[in-house]
């Protein structure tokens, strides 16, 4: 069970976050335990975290501020692993370089400047920069199959519903439109309903019998002749 000054100090902390966010992140502690406190860190513009919402937690020993938190994160990203502790210098990794002083905002901008570092460490992972980037955009989709994330963050989830509601118009309007087969089919119909050997039939039907071309060419010649015969 939280210490009484534990309690005091976290919710002061939580007032004092709501009156001044930190840039690119939003935190909230859990409505049943005041000890475990939910993050979403934004990737910062310029880096391969652009767009990517990344999801985590941060418990808070029953002796804070004297003893550091844990922190862990839950969305895929490319540089921790998920659902293990990172190593932070305002960690639990490190309570010998904790310092009560810092708080819940010193923290969270901690991790994110940490996170936008290339620096190995315990629970960090090595991937490129395009998977970094395949990541940050399938997070708020992952986020959002959390019952958690969308109970504690339903801005983020109103955000991917409204995401989704303009990319089904797009997906109907490809899948109506007619391809090329179905295009060409009257065509191809048209054509394919012609017999070529009843239009040969018809052509020859349409010319003039061989021997009734001599027969007027005989007759021309013998009126021209007959001028000639005369004299």
């Amino acid at each position: 069970m939280a210490e009484k000054a534990c309690v005091k100090r976290l919710q002061k902390e939580y007032r004092a976050l709501c009156k001044e966010p930190v840039s690119h992140v939003v935190a909230r502690p859990s409505p049943n335990d005041i000890l475990e406190w939910h993050y979403v860190l934004e990737g910062s513009e310029g880096t391969p975290f652009a767009g990517g919402l990344y999801y985590g937690k941060i418990k808070f020993p029953p002796e804070y501020p004297f003893k550091p938190p844990g922190i862990s994160m839950v969305t895929p990203n490319g540089r921790f692993m998920t659902q293990k502790k990172i190593c932070l210098s305002m960690s639990d990794f490190h309570p010998e370089s904790w310092n009560p002083m810092w708080s819940v905002s010193s923290i969270l901008t901690g991790l994110l400047s940490f996170m936008m570092d290339t620096s190995p460490t315990t629970g960090s992972v090595t991937t490129t920069v395009a998977e970094k980037q395949k990541l940050a955009k399938a997070s708020l989709a992952f986020n959002c199959k959390n019952p958690t994330f969308r109970k504690l963050f339903p801005e983020y989830v109103e955000k991917y519903e409204e995401q989704q509601l303009l990319v089904q118009p797009d997906q109907e309007q490809v899948s109506s439109m007619p391809t090329q087969a179905e295009i060409s089919s009257p065509l191809l119909d048209g054509l394919n309903s012609i017999d070529p050997h009843k239009d040969m039939e018809n052509q020859r039907r349409k010319s003039l019998p061989t021997w009734l071309l001599l027969l007027l060419v005989s007759i021309f010649g013998v009126v021209m002749a007959l001028p000639l015969l005369q004299l």
